[in-house]
Order: C-alpha cells, then structure tokens, then sequence
C-alpha cells in the first residue's frame, strides 16, 4: 500500500471510529480533530511508539520484543524522534541459536552477519534502562533489518548499499530492496518461505486465465531458483569462523 492510500485508511479509521464511539454512547472514546491536520503515516507511526513505550517495560518492548529498534526512545517521560521512523530490525543475536545448531546464511553480507554474531552479546531479557537501549541502538553492527517482503535480512552497511542512490542514511528502504545488494543476508527459513510462497502462486496461477497464469508461474520458479541458490551456496557458523 503506498503513503496516500495508508493516510486516506487512517482518516477512514478515524471517522469509522468516532461514529462507532457515538452509536454505543461513548464520547470519551471519541478521537478528537488533531490541531495539525490530517493524521500521516508517520506521525501515526511515532505515536504507535509513544504509546507502547509509555507500558510498563515499554522500551524494551520496542526495542527487543517488538524488534522495532529505530523508534522513539523515552527518557524521564519525553519522547525523542525516530531517526527514520520504525523498521523492522532484529538482533544479531537472535540468529546465534540457528548458527549453533546448524543453521545457514548466504547472500553477499552472509560471512560479516555469522562473524558479527559470533562476537555479538547476548540479551538475556534483563530490563535495560534508556542509555543503554541507547548503545544498543548505536551499534549497527548488531542489528539487522528483516524484510518479510523480499524475504531477506538486510545487515546494513551505507557503502554496500544499492537502495539509496543519492544521499546519504543511516538506514536502508526496505521498499527499495535491489537483487545482488552487498547487504542481504537469508537464511535456511527464508529459503523454506520462498519455496511457500512459490507454491502459493503456482495454485493462484491455476485459477487466472493467460498470460498472468504464465508471469505467475514465473515468478514462482525465480523464487525456487533463489532458494535453491541459498542451498547451494549457504555458508554455516563454522564455515566463517575457520
């Protein structure tokens, strides 16, 4: 869904709301005109994060168990911005159970993300305050961004990156994910879902009449090839650690 159409959703979502506050009676439910305008996406993105973080534990529930780690951190009860509003990003960490027994990467960024791993430490779920969740977050070596999308990791690194042309960030656009990109990274389950995926489309393909029933079927084999491609060439925890 691009922006015009998720802000054009969230003023639906306001009137749908406030007609269903009055028809049970509910005026203190009702979400009142916002003094700067029309709701966009992300000052609705800020404020998804404003309130998660104000629960009890609620930055490390955004920064761990939500693995929104680009999103607003609190400090003594004020909120500073998001430095590019909230991606889905994971801990390196998080991979090292996969590594240990077993699991495999590929991708051009595969042997950095298995070797920043291996030295990366451990979150062991002990509440951390907002410095620390602070130098966490400074710490892009010990972060990855997961597109579900594209079906990847992306470990992100400004010079290897093909998803900004010009200028400079320090994030990647994951709707701008380019093949053969020095930052993806995949993983055995990524290969599983692509192989899912391609399934669902060949059964979609068997319900739509030519020549989409073809570009579907297409698409399902470049996505087996790519999952065959990460068998092939997957690399393990000991392969980058010898």
């Amino acid at each position: 869904m691009r922006s015009p159409a998720l802000r054009a959703r969230i003023e639906e979502f306001v009137t749908w709301a406030n007609a269903e506050a009055a028809r049970h009676g509910l005026p203190g439910e009702v979400i009142p005109p916002d003094p700067h305008g029309a709701v966009g996406t992300r000052r609705f993105r800020r404020t998804l994060a404003w309130h998660i973080a104000r629960h009890p534990d609620g930055l490390v529930a955004l920064a761990i168990q939500y693995s929104h780690l680009r999103t607003a951190l609190v400090s003594e009860g004020d909120a500073a911005r998001s430095r590019d509003g909230i991606h889905e990003v994971r801990a390196v960490a998080d991979l090292i159970d996969d590594l240990q027994v077993g699991g495999g990467l590929s991708g051009l960024a595969a042997r950095r993300a298995i070797k920043t791993a291996a030295h990366a430490p451990r979150f062991e779920g002990t509440v951390i305050n907002a410095t620390t969740a602070r130098r966490l977050l400074a710490n892009d070596d010990a972060l990855l961004y997961d597109n579900p999308q594209a079906l990847l990791l992306c470990h992100y690194k400004r010079k290897h990156a093909l998803c900004h042309r010009t200028g400079v960030r320090d994030s990647p656009r994951l709707d701008h994910c380019v093949p053969g990109c020095g930052n993806i990274v995949r993983t055995d389950h990524h290969a599983t879902r692509l192989r899912d995926r391609a399934d669902e489309l060949d059964k979609q393909a068997v319900h739509v009449t030519q020549p989409i029933s073809q570009r579907l079927h297409d698409h399902a084999e470049r996505l087996r090839g790519i999952a065959d491609t990460h068998d092939r060439t997957r690399i393990t925890f000991k392969d980058a650690t010898t």
